[in-house]
């Protein structure tokens, strides 16, 4: 072992891996635990049985048998002689008090950790598991398995929606952290449900089916947990992915552990991929296993009543977005139009870089909580997920830091500097014109992202700030509001600048911020004559004010509550709204 990759593990701390330990990448944090006494009979032989092992292989094959029993005459304290000092120095003795290293583990964007979900059999325990009160159940145990596996393969001969239902999440967030999910399974007696399949699909997993219903017809039930730690474990028995299998059923799976069994599973594992590539197994498609079966199976995945679809010139858009990319270019602005769907856009290019990169790690940023929870509900229609991202705003923290939509304020209470650069795979800006703050500067020169997109309707600052400077100062594709108007992708409007007669040269300006909110206030508000103005221009230009919907800005709060007055007083409905307004 040359490092220690993140995992779970069951390793008694010696000098190596203490040395390992030392080694370890900043990002990675250890738990340690002291070994419990009723595993310690175990776990000790089997280190100085492991030594003892690699001491004979070390030997000449022709004298092995004498020497290996010499070996065990003279036991640890010759070892080291006999192997010619490669096994039994200060590496291989147990640190301190015996111990066992329990996981590796990478350390979240705000500088804490998880501990990965253990199964309730050792890794290193080969066993039976029957289903029996008391006992661990075979589904849980398989759902366990799934968090800490780097690849996961299974191979069985039915599959059905009440037996991956338990599973769907934890396969969903194997396959969005880039670790591969692969399904061998059949048709035979039309037991597999087309809903599972779809499911297992949707959420990134690769299946395979055949449709031999001959003898040679695969009857095997089994899983495959591979990890790069070396403790990988297997099961295999009598259980397919139904419900009953899963949980009530009287079945007999035997789970092999890797680390003492390394021939088994590594058969397993080849047997597999012959599977894998044998032409008996096709790539699962929806419309082909149905006509094979010659079923019409109720209750298949139900899309939502309302899809994202984008329009043509939302197409163009990603078209020339795309373009920019494979030019090399993988920081890009997009400019468009208020109203022409920036978000949705985003969304359906997020969802094509999560099917072309290895890992999609997802960082959306903006200033306001509605315009994340508004973005977050875009994104999950388009990734068809109604628990896709998780909030990091206000008072609400992310768990799995995979999808997250996160405020700028919340980023810089905690610390961008607690963000790996390379955490995020892909990470998005809303309203990039903000990008010249510095709260938005911090973030933006410490993360290191795959892709980085903003999204803006105007780049251009009253201030004079260039955002551009994070693009090399180019725009990788843009609708100005005066082009979605002519190509009639946005309403024609009209606009009148009306003469209000107010003397607003007393009122302190101040560069950068504009006239003083209070003093404006109070020169609007001192009577009626302004409000009046705007009310009698209103009822000029409108045809009927009681019926239209409107927006109208005010200075202030005070300033709004004024107005809202004045235009119910005028026989006009309105309502002043702020931040103090209930959110209902």
């Amino acid at each position: 072992m040359q490092r220690l990759e993140p995992g779970i593990y069951e390793s008694l701390v010696t000098g190596r891996i203490e040395r390992l330990l030392a080694a370890l990448d900043p990002d990675l944090t250890a738990r340690i635990a002291d070994l419990g006494g009723p595993d310690s009979a175990d776990r000790l032989s089997r280190h100085v049985a492991e030594l003892i092992g690699r001491a004979i292989e070390a030997l000449p094959e022709d004298e092995r048998a004498a020497a290996a029993a010499e070996l065990v005459a003279n036991l640890i304290a010759r070892l080291a002689d006999l192997s010619d000092g490669g096994v039994g120095g200060p590496l291989d003795q147990l640190v301190g008090s015996a111990q066992v290293l329990e996981e590796v583990v990478r350390r979240r964007p705000d500088g804490s950790s998880v501990s990965l979900e253990r199964p309730l059999t050792p890794l290193l325990d080969t066993t039976i598991l029957t289903n029996s009160r008391g006992e661990p159940q075979v589904g849980r145990e398989l759902l366990a398995e799934c968090g800490s596996a780097d690849r996961i393969d299974a191979l069985v001969a039915f599959v059905r929606w009440s037996g991956i239902r338990s599973m769907v999440d934890e396969l969903r967030r194997a396959a969005e952290q880039g670790r591969t999910v692969r399904v061998l399974t059949t048709t035979y007696t039309n037991s597999t449900e087309s809903r599972a399949l779809d499911a297992l699909a949707q959420v990134g997993a690769e299946v395979r089916v055949s449709y031999d219903t001959s003898l040679t017809r695969l009857h095997a039930k089994a899983w495959l947990f591979h990890r790069a730690s070396g403790f990988s474990t297997a099961y295999i028995g009598s259980s397919n992915l139904t419900f009953s299998a899963q949980q009530t059923g009287l079945e007999w799976n035997v789970r092999i552990s890797g680390a003492r069994n390394p021939d088994v599973v590594g058969k397993m594992s080849a047997v597999f991929d012959s599977y894998w590539q044998n032409g008996d197994f096709v790539p699962y498609n929806r419309e082909d296993f149905l006509a094979r079966t010659q079923l019409e199976q109720r209750g298949s995945l139900t899309l939502p009543a309302i899809e994202l679809v984008l329009r043509p010139f939302q197409e163009q858009l990603l078209e020339q977005l795309d373009l920019a990319r494979s030019r090399g270019h993988h920081r890009n602005l997009v400019v468009a139009a208020t109203g022409t769907g920036k978000t949705v856009m985003a969304a359906w290019d997020y969802a094509r870089l999560r099917r072309s990169l290895p890992r999609a790690r997802l960082l959306f940023v903006a200033h306001r909580d509605e315009i994340l929870e508004q973005s977050r509900a875009t994104f999950a229609l388009a990734m068809r997920d109604a628990t896709f991202g998780e909030r990091w705003v206000g008072g609400d923290r992310p768990q799995r830091f995979e999808h997250v939509f996160a405020s700028i304020q919340s980023l810089n209470a905690a610390g961008v500097e607690h963000v790996g650069p390379d955490h995020f795979d892909v990470v998005m800006v809303d309203e990039f014109h903000h990008a010249a703050a510095p709260s938005y500067q911090a973030l933006l020169r410490r993360v290191q992202p795959r892709e980085l997109l903003g999204l803006t309707a105007t780049p251009e600052r009253a201030d004079g700030l260039n955002v551009l400077e994070f693009f090399d100062g180019r725009i990788a594709a843009e609708l100005r509001l005066w082009d979605a108007i002519d190509q009639q992708h946005l309403c024609p409007f009209d606009y009148f600048g009306v003469f209000d007669g107010a003397d607003l040269r007393a009122v302190t300006w101040r560069r950068g911020q504009g006239y003083d909110p209070t003093e404006l206030t109070n020169v609007l508000t001192a009577d009626d004559v302004w409000a009046n103005r705007v009310i009698e221009q209103v009822d000029a230009t409108i045809t009927d004010p009681r019926r239209m919907r409107a927006l109208g800005f005010c200075v202030g709060v005070g300033h709004a509550k004024f107005m809202a007055e004045r235009f119910q007083r005028a026989g006009i409905p309105a309502v002043a709204v702020s931040g103090e307004s209930p959110m209902d």
